[in-house]
C-alpha cells in the first residue's frame, strides 16, 4: 500500500478521506496547525470508526509558512491536499481567504515536487467553476472555469478559482513531471465527524434547531462527502486521472432548499419538528442582498437551477455518487444523534 500525506488533516472532507484510506490499507500521514489539536484528531477518528491507528501519523505545518513541508511529503508517494480556509460571505480583507489557498498550494506543490511525490490532488471547488456566470442555460463541465468578478463570486470563490488556476500554471512551467488532478465537488454534505459543522451540513444543522426562517428560492447541487472521499482517492491512482480536473456530484439537478427541508421534515419525524415551512421571498432576498454580503450568491441565483456534468468522474474513475437524499439524510441524523440539532 501506498504512503500519503493529506493536508488539513482537522477537515471534514479530509477526516473521511483519512478513514477510507486507512481502510485500504494505505498508512497516512496528516498535516495539521498544531500538534496541541492531535489527541483532539485522534479522538473523532476513532470515534468513526479508524481501528489503524498506528498507521496514521501527525505533522504540524501551515499553509501561510514554509516550515514544516519539507518533512511532511518527505518519503510520501502521493499528497491530497485539502486544507483551505472556508469562509463564505463577507470578509474584512479578501487576501485574508486567498492568501492561504493560493500560496499554501503553491508550498505544498513545491514540496511535493523536490520530494519526488508521484501525484498531488488538490481539492478545489465548483466555485471554480459553475458561479459567476448569471442565469446561462447548461451543463457545467470540467471546461468551464468561473470570472473572478462575476454575480455571486465571493472571497470564497475567488479563493478557489486563484488556487487552482495558480496550481495548474505551477504544474505547466515548473512542475519537472509532477503530476495534478483537481477535484471539484458542488455542495457538501453527509455524516459529521465530531461536534464539528462545516461547509453545506450547516443548512441541515440551522434547518434542524430552527435558526432557519424560511428558505429562499435557491437550488443547492449536493454531494455526499463520502463520495468526495473516494473520487480524492481514485484519482490519486487512475491513470487517466493526471492532468485532469474532477467535478463531483450526483449528476440530479440542483435541489430546491425547499425540498431539503421537505426531505428532513419527512423522515426524520420529531428530530426535524423545527424545520421551516416557509419561503422568503425573492423581494426579501435582493433587498438584504443590498446591506448585507453574505445575501449576495443568494440573490445572484434566485430560481436558478444549475445543472452539472458528473460524467468524467462516473467515465474515467467508476464512480457514481449516491443520491442527494441520502447526504441529506446522513447529514441530519448525525447531527440529532450528536445532540447538536437544539
Amino acid at each position: 500500500m501506498s504512503h500519503v500525506l493529506v493536508t488539513g488533516g482537522s477537515g471534514f472532507i479530509a477526516g473521511h478521506v483519512i478513514t477510507r484510506l486507512l481502510d485500504q490499507g494505505h498508512t497516512v500521514r496528516s498535516t495539521i496547525r498544531s500538534l496541541a489539536k492531535e489527541d483532539a484528531v485522534r479522538a473523532i477518528l476513532r470515534d468513526s470508526g479508524v481501528t489503524r491507528d498506528d498507521a496514521l501519523t501527525f505533522v504540524e505545518a501551515d499553509l501561510m509558512h514554509d516550515a514544516g513541508w519539507a518533512a511532511a511529503v518527505a518519503g510520501m508517494d502521493y499528497v491530497l491536499h485539502l486544507a483551505s480556509p472556508i469562509h463564505t460571505g463577507k470578509v474584512r480583507d479578501e487576501n485574508d481567504v486567498i492568501a492561504p489557498a493560493r500560496d499554501g498550494a503553491l508550498r505544498v506543490l513545491r514540496a511535493a515536487r523536490d520530494a519526488d511525490v508521484r501525484r498531488v490532488v488538490l481539492t478545489s471547488a465548483f466555485h471554480a467553476v459553475g458561479f459567476g456566470h448569471g442565469h446561462i442555460d447548461r451543463v457545467f463541465t470540467e471546461a468551464d472555469w468561473s470570472p473572478l468578478n462575476g454575480p455571486g463570486v465571493d472571497a470564497y470563490g475567488r479563493s478557489k478559482i486563484l488556487a487552482e488556476r495558480a496550481a495548474w500554471d505551477f504544474i505547466a512551467e515548473e512542475g519537472r513531471g509532477l503530476q495534478l488532478t483537481t477535484i471539484l465537488p458542488v455542495a457538501v454534505m453527509g455524516p459529521i465527524m465530531g461536534d464539528d459543522i462545516s461547509g453545506a451540513n450547516h443548512i441541515i444543522q440551522n434547518s434542524l434547531n430552527g435558526q432557519m426562517p424560511g428558505y429562499p428560492d435557491m437550488f443547492v447541487p449536493i454531494v455526499d462527502v463520502r463520495d468526495v472521499a473516494a473520487v480524492h482517492i481514485a484519482a490519486m491512482t487512475a491513470d487517466d486521472a493526471a492532468g485532469e480536473r474532477f467535478l463531483v456530484t450526483t449528476g440530479e439537478p440542483a435541489i430546491a432548499m425547499k425540498e431539503i427541508g421537505a426531505i428532513l421534515r419527512r423522515e426524520l419525524g420529531a428530530g426535524a419538528s423545527k424545520v421551516p415551512t416557509r419561503s422568503i421571498p425573492n423581494i426579501v432576498v435582493r433587498a438584504s442582498a443590498l446591506f448585507l454580503d453574505e445575501y449576495k450568491s443568494v440573490a445572484a441565483d434566485l430560481g436558478y437551477v444549475k445543472r452539472v456534468s458528473s460524467e468524467k468522474t462516473r467515465h474515467i474513475l467508476g464512480i457514481t455518487p449516491r443520491p442527494a437524499r441520502e447526504a441529506i439524510l446522513a447529514a441530519g441524523t448525525s447531527i440529532i444523534d450528536r445532540g447538536l440539532a437544539s
